[in-house]
């Protein structure tokens, strides 16, 4: 930093000699003391610039170390269920705007849970979907709702643990059947079930 100013200062003062100038003392440091003041603002900007820099390489630094320990999680959590895959589908659906469990429901449902009984490490996907009746937060709620009563009925008749058994609602979205092919509706009314386990 001394050195730059230096280096200012004798620019400064080498072209006030050659151009000849019959300048006085006062008028010199003057002259000297803006330069300093330019150079000494320049200086600051640029270590303002360099201390944000290295706030913002700092950050980065923090932010590759947090997902590369929730990666290192996430590895550890799936080791041992690197050789499973689907054993097991199932479907059941539902009545208009309900989430009640019908006859022909239970019967899948029974299915699940024996399979489940049997398979003492498996694990239960549990996917709630609706028709397009309706405003989609209400159909995510709806077909979240349709998810738990599943989980539920496992619970209930089988004592399928509840970290083996994961809910989530679609909604309306990803529809079995298009709005234009017959009883759509009914069969978008529906939950889905996939059983992860080891083949035997």
């Amino acid at each position: 930093m001394i050195m730059m100013k230096l280096t200012v200062v004798a620019a400064l003062l080498l072209g006030l000699v050659a151009a000849g100038c019959g300048v006085n003392k006062t008028y010199v440091q003057e002259q000297i003391s803006a330069s300093e003041s330019r150079t000494d603002a320049q200086l600051s900007t640029l270590k303002d610039r360099t201390d944000a820099n290295t706030n913002q390489l700092a950050k980065l630094q923090s932010l590759a170390t947090e997902l590369s320990e929730k990666t290192d999680l996430a590895i550890n959590k799936a080791k041992g269920f690197e050789d499973y895959q689907i054993i097991w589908s199932g479907e059941i659906t539902f009545q208009f705007d309900s989430w009640e469990i019908t006859g022909a429901a239970e019967q899948t449902l029974m299915e699940a849970g024996d399979k489940m009984t049997a398979h003492p490490g498996s694990l239960v996907e549990i996917a709630g979907h609706t028709d397009h009746t309706g405003s989609a937060k209400y159909n995510l709620m709806l077909g979240d709702k349709r998810a738990a009563a599943a989980k539920r009925f496992l619970v209930d008749n089988f004592g399928i643990s509840l970290y083996r058994m994961f809910t989530i609602s679609y909604g309306e979205d990803n529809p079995a059947a298009g709005s234009d092919e017959k009883q759509s509706a009914s069969r978008n009314r529906r939950v889905t079930l996939n059983i992860w386990g080891e083949l035997n």
